[in-house]
């Protein structure tokens, strides 16, 4: 009885690492909203990493999550750096390129919960009397994470956050 108990869950693990095995190496999530609000406007917001308190879900899941800031307050090498609660983690958020107001990238390097190395982008595109703003996150799929999401979806996990932004994102645009 133990024996095939055994056997059973060999077969079982076997079976998940086989099935990671046959993932993507890379991710993406994104998600997109219509702001009623210039794109100009809507970069300023989102070009100002310290405005991400005012709109960014993640900065509202650990009211005691320690900032701090490095480099050139906007643009191309400012650093946004975060450590928090088990929800947020730590790591940085490096502006990377910008083309005003149409793209943002920044590169995400968490160091906990684990290591990971990711690119965010923003992209703001006329449309009608507002913008169309799209966020996403990309980047590389170990194999542990390939793992994780046999059994999480990230697309569901990360996009809710993303929703989340924009709707309060677009709240405060509009304001």
């Amino acid at each position: 009885m133990i024996k095939a108990i055994v056997i059973v869950v060999v077969v079982a693990i076997a079976g998940v690492l086989a099935y990671a095995a046959t993932q993507p190496n890379t991710f993406r999530v994104q998600r997109s909203t219509v702001i009623q609000a210039p794109p100009g406007e809507v970069y300023a917001i989102v070009e100002d990493l310290d405005r991400g308190k005012e709109w960014s879900p993640f900065e509202k899941k650990d009211p005691n999550l320690k900032r701090s800031r490095s480099g050139p307050p906007k643009g191309k090498g400012s650093v946004y750096s975060f450590e928090g609660n088990s929800e947020v983690g730590a790591g940085s958020l490096t502006v990377l390129d910008t083309v005003p107001p149409n793209k943002l990238v920044l590169a995400l390097d968490m160091t906990k919960p684990m290591e990971g190395h990711n690119t965010v982008e923003f992209t703001l595109v006329p449309e009608g009397s507002g913008t169309r703003l799209t966020w996403s996150i990309f980047g590389p799929m170990p194999f542990i994470s390939k793992v994780m999401c046999v059994f999480i979806d990230m697309d569901k996990m990360i996009g809710r956050e993303f929703e989340s932004g924009l709707a309060s994102l677009k709240a405060l645009a509009e304001k």
